[in-house]
């Protein structure tokens, strides 16, 4: 093996005050510099996202900062060889797409020479996204560079092999997708019950082999329900649909437990989330409102990271079954306990209270703010995804939403880690519709994309939040959309929670919690206060100031390429 120094085919952009995106001169370059970054574990470093031609940084600024992570990634070396012990997959495929024959077509050559091709080429995961085990797989035979569908699918039946740009992909399940369909195999790309879970993860050498047997299309008879929400250029797709890959119900309830009589808008359980696991295609999701889950859990003794439950709206009644102690924070509203025998009392927000046997405890209206925490001494009790009890609502992973009739588990209390805090939680001063909150923003990674009079437009701007929102993104309409000083889309490269991503109506998208892993729309600028954006309602206007950058950027020269990131 030989190594090559990276600085001079590197650019540096800053992402967010805890994000660095390291962009690179191409896809084999980028996989290299993966590979490289892996090995060197760089201090302060806890996740990385790598893409098309872009390998995005997360770090933890306590430790380390961009400038610092910068000139240690200048200093890099990487491996221009592939690995001797690189896994090895083999997938059965029945080559009878769709668009087989369109494909042929656009390369000018037959199906069957697309077949044969297909199966001779070696093909290795460069990166994932889009959805928990779907990966990118790049090819050895240049042949493979094919446009995606003018108009996308509604669904893709779960299996489906595909091609778009240089890359083939298998569908891990079921949604909505653009990619040129060619085939189909029964091969399990994701499985919680399998380590890892994911078929593919970066650095895996696949190849295609004709299948000996009939494949089934298992999508059919339900076996894998529900749909992947949208492309990850389009952050709010509908994604509420998406099937779980765990049960809300606990395996047993204990002494203590909660009856939902009535859910509200969307009732989720949720905890600090599932990070690490951005080679598979899984983002960290998690509570929307860190600071209020965390908060309401040391109020009752819990461990920061225990479950408990999101409330977007406001509009929950539950039932206690047994005796326990509960927290609500977040958004402000009416918090009600009426017990068995008619008493009624409003427990304050950001204050412990007890629960006894039979109380019904209504969450009113969110009144400022828009999601409130409920967090139960010991915790709720459900089946974890990946180590996490979160609900990830674009992936389907985790806990699916709660429902009216749902009997939730809880934790014995005595697992609780502190005793309750007696001390009130300091109040927010959190927005309503129609009033104005000014945030600060991190501009970067893709400001360059945008003209002049763009960055000025989002800096100048009044933006309002639109019914079109949840915890995938928020979606901002302003009377002047962003101008762009470059037209296509990118490469698909790492989003962070807070960018704001900028379709082609120049209208930006605030990415929440359960966004795409990855996304080909250029990203202006991120917000600073992921806890404030969890909170923005719809209708309440937005001003962006900008903060100080971490690191300068530094624009490629590159031209823009055509947008590879969508299923």
């Amino acid at each position: 093996m030989t190594s090559t120094p990276l600085a001079d085919s590197l650019t540096f952009h800053t992402a967010s005050r805890r994000h660095l995106l390291v962009e690179c001169a191409d896809l084999t370059a980028t996989m290299a510099l993966h590979h490289s970054l892996e090995a060197a574990d760089l201090p302060g470093v806890t996740e990385l996202i790598p893409a098309a031609r872009t390998v995005l940084l997360s770090f933890d600024p306590a430790r380390t900062s961009a400038e610092i992570l910068a000139e240690a990634v200048r200093g890099l070396g990487h491996t221009e060889s592939v690995s001797d012990t690189a896994r090895e997959v083999t997938i059965e495929v029945r080559y009878d797409g769709e668009d087989l024959a369109e494909v042929a077509d656009l390369l000018s050559v037959s199906p069957a020479e697309v077949v044969k091709r297909h199966q001779a080429a070696t093909w290795q995961v460069a990166f994932a996204g889009f959805a928990p085990g779907f990966g990118y797989l790049a090819g050895d035979d240049e042949l493979f560079n094919v446009p995606r569908r003018s108009s996308p699918r509604t669904r893709v039946p779960v299996g489906s092999v595909a091609l778009a740009g240089e890359f083939t992909g298998v569908y891990p399940r079921s949604s909505p997708g653009g990619w040129q369909l060619i085939g189909r195999t029964d091969a399990k790309l994701w499985d919680l019950d399998r380590q890892p879970p994911a078929l593919f993860v970066p650095g895996t050498i696949v190849k295609f082999v004709e299948a000996e047997r009939e494949i089934v299309d298992v999508a059919a008879n339900g076996s894998a329900a529900g749909a992947a929400a949208g492309s990850t250029s389009d952050s709010t797709a509908d994604s509420a649909e998406a099937a779980s890959d765990t049960d809300v119900a606990a395996s047993a309830v204990g002494p203590h437990s909660l009856e939902v009589l009535r859910p509200g808008l969307q009732l989720l359980v949720q905890d600090l989330g599932r990070p690490g696991f951005a080679s598979m295609g899984v983002s960290a999701a998690g509570a929307a409102d860190r600071s209020a889950l965390t908060t309401a859990n040391r109020l009752v003794g819990n461990a920061e990271t225990t479950a408990g439950l999101e409330s977007f709206g406001g509009g929950v009644l539950l039932r206690s079954r047994g005796d326990g102690v509960a927290a609500v924070t977040g958004a402000t509203g009416t918090i009600t306990v009426t017990a068995a025998d008619g008493t009624v009392l409003t427990p304050r927000l950001g204050e412990a209270f007890a629960l006894s046997d039979g109380d019904e405890l209504e969450l009113g209206p969110a009144e400022r703010g828009v999601r409130r925490y409920l967090a139960v001494r010991g915790g709720i009790d459900v089946e974890t995804a990946l180590g996490s009890s979160s609900a990830d609502t674009m992936a389907g992973l985790g806990p699916a939403a709660v429902d009216k009739g749902t009997t939730l588990g809880v934790h014995d209390p005595r697992t609780a880690l502190h005793l309750v805090d007696p001390a009130p939680a300091r109040s927010r001063d959190l927005p309503q519709a129609g009033e104005t909150v000014e945030m600060t923003v991190t501009l970067g990674p893709r400001e360059d994309w945008f003209t002049d009079a763009g960055v000025e437009t989002l800096l100048s701007q009044v933006w309002t939040v639109t019914h079109e929102s949840d915890r995938v993104g928020l979606r901002l309409s302003g009377e002047v959309p962003l101008e762009r000083a470059r037209t296509g889309e990118l490469p698909s490269e790492g989003a962070v929670t807070g960018a704001l991503q900028v379709p082609p109506n120049g209208q930006p998208v605030l990415f929440g919690p359960d966004h795409p892993l990855t996304g080909g729309y250029p990203i202006i600028a991120s917000v600073d206060d992921l806890d404030l954006a969890a909170q923005l309602p719809p209708g309440v206007k937005l001003r962006f100031t900008t903060s100080a950058r971490p690191t300068p950027n530094t624009r490629p020269a590159e031209a823009p390429r055509t947008n590879d990131n969508e299923g």
